[in-house]
């Protein structure tokens, strides 16, 4: 079995993940700070992406990244090369899919936390960086870590929006999904079914030790 679609797939997810953990951390910290309906809007607008088709995802992100568009320019002077049709495309896809399950797992734990804490640490002259490491990150940690690996799953399986923006180019934007389905099409089912069990395995145990972390969160907030 042809193993770089596999090693692709782990590459985009791996660093996708990373992009959103650093994003929707910060993202978090800064709307646990807002008033209650500005927060409500910002919560809105970072989980939309799971209210829409991966197709119109797709066109959008085309229609943002299109060559000659400004953020293309920039893109290929910081880079030099377009991102449609390549492998950083397939990142900024599984990144679109993934953050709404960061940030709904994150916010919670962000928002559970108690208040007095956090007032205490301002009246003995805490900053908002001290304060965010100090006293938020410990306390909030199962939901970050859990958003974390609910984000990894959600990348292992992306399809529509990579097929979109990175297209099915073998051996450059090929990840392991979109193999999985020219397997299927080519009639190939061994090696369908071969990728499709890795990343079954792969999909549910990161899935499982998600939930297993968020329903410890809960419990513990509950007791």
């Amino acid at each position: 079995m042809n193993l770089t679609p596999l090693l692709l797939t782990l590459k985009v997810s791996i660093i996708s993940t990373a992009l959103v953990f650093i994003l929707g951390l910060l993202l978090v910290e800064a709307a646990s700070r807002l008033a209650l309906r500005t927060r409500n809007v910002v919560r809105l607008i970072a989980t939309l992406p799971l209210a829409l088709p991966p197709t119109v995802l797709g066109y959008y992100l085309l229609v943002v990244f299109a060559r000659g568009t400004v953020i293309d320019k920039v893109f290929k002077a910081l880079f030099g090369t377009s991102l449609i049709f390549t492998w950083p495309a397939a990142v900024v896809a599984s990144m679109i899919a993934a953050f709404p399950l960061f940030f709904m797992t994150a916010m919670p734990a962000f928002e559970g936390i108690d208040k007095s804490l956090i007032n205490a640490a301002k009246t003995l002259g805490k900053t908002n960086w001290q304060i965010f490491r100090q006293v938020k990150l410990p306390l909030a940690w199962r939901g970050i870590a859990s958003g974390t690996l609910l984000a990894f799953a959600r990348a292992l399986g992306e399809f529509g929006i990579t097929l979109m923006i990175a297209g099915n180019i073998p051996g450059k934007t090929q990840t392991a999904p979109l193999a999985i389905y020219d397997f299927v099409v080519s009639g190939n089912r061994s090696a369908a079914n071969s990728l499709a069990a890795i990343l079954a395995l792969a999909g549910f145990i990161f899935l499982f030790l998600g939930i297993w972390l968020s329903q410890r969160r809960r419990y513990k907030f509950q007791r």
